[in-house]
């Protein structure tokens, strides 16, 4: 079962601007998203206006036609409402990520046992990360710093390695030698640096505080992104975008 199936409404923006950080458009990006979704035989919900939805799953990509082919029961109602529809709006789930696209071009082929919709390769895909999902763990000789004053000792400025970044927070490293932190701390102000080029500042609530490997001196801080600005919001997801677009095309090599 999806956690939410219904489709982001991209319609009261520009697309080229509000959205762009989304987006994905790269021909090889936007084909290994569908051929995952073929191969693990990923449900996908079509939704039209109107309140027409259907779940089904992408069983078939034709590279050379570039065409999408659906599961279909050609006796299901739904079926006409869908091809007659001037929207159609394709969401899906792989992992941490919602998937949306547009269908465009859809019709039920009829064949010997068995239907299908059909559709044109979508030219763009929105990639929508869950919250509280997909963590990165950046490599410890490039590890992202947060930099903020103690909340109990105000003239103590403290430069905190980043653990792991999510949609939702982060974790902190807090070396043994600084005066410990607990949990429910509020941190009114932290100046994250996640490389050069992916900096913002954010307030952070102290989730837990745990210990970390045997032998190592100090204590994992796991802290929630609290208000986090449009701005902010959207440099932190475009840099784990930028994490997971990279693990994937690892994979693909």
């Amino acid at each position: 079962m999806f956690e939410d199936t219904r489709p982001a409404d991209l319609d009261g923006s520009d697309h080229s601007d509000a959205w762009r950080d989304f987006r994905v458009t790269h021909p090889v990006e936007r084909v290994a998203l569908l051929r995952q979704l073929r191969d693990c035989n990923v449900p996908v919900m079509l939704s039209a206006p109107g309140g027409v939805g259907l779940a089904t799953c992408l069983w078939a990509y034709d590279s050379t036609q570039e065409k999408l082919n659906f599961s279909a029961d050609a006796n299901d109602p739904r079926m006409s409402d869908l091809v007659e529809a001037e929207e159609v709006t394709a969401v899906s789930y792989l992992d941490s990520v919602k998937l949306q696209f547009d269908l465009h071009g859809l019709v039920l082929v009829r064949g010997h046992g068995a239907s299908a919709l059909q559709s044109a390769l979508p030219r763009e895909i929105y990639r929508f990360q869950r919250r509280s999902a997909y963590r990165v763990r950046p490599l410890e000789r490039h590890a992202p710093l947060a930099r903020l004053r103690h909340p109990s000792i105000p003239d103590m400025t403290l430069a905190l390695r980043v653990l792991d970044v999510s949609i939702g927070g982060c974790a902190l490293w807090l070396p043994h030698d600084v005066p410990e932190l607990q949990p429910g701390t509020r941190i009114a102000e932290a100046q994250v640096q996640l490389d050069a080029a992916t900096q913002f500042t954010a307030a952070l609530l102290l989730q837990h505080v745990s210990a970390t490997l045997p032998g190592e001196r100090g204590v994992r801080l796991g802290c929630e992104w609290q208000a986090l600005g449009s701005p902010a919001h959207h440099a932190l997801q475009r840099w784990i975008d930028q994490a997971q677009k990279r693990r994937r095309l690892l994979q693909l090599d």
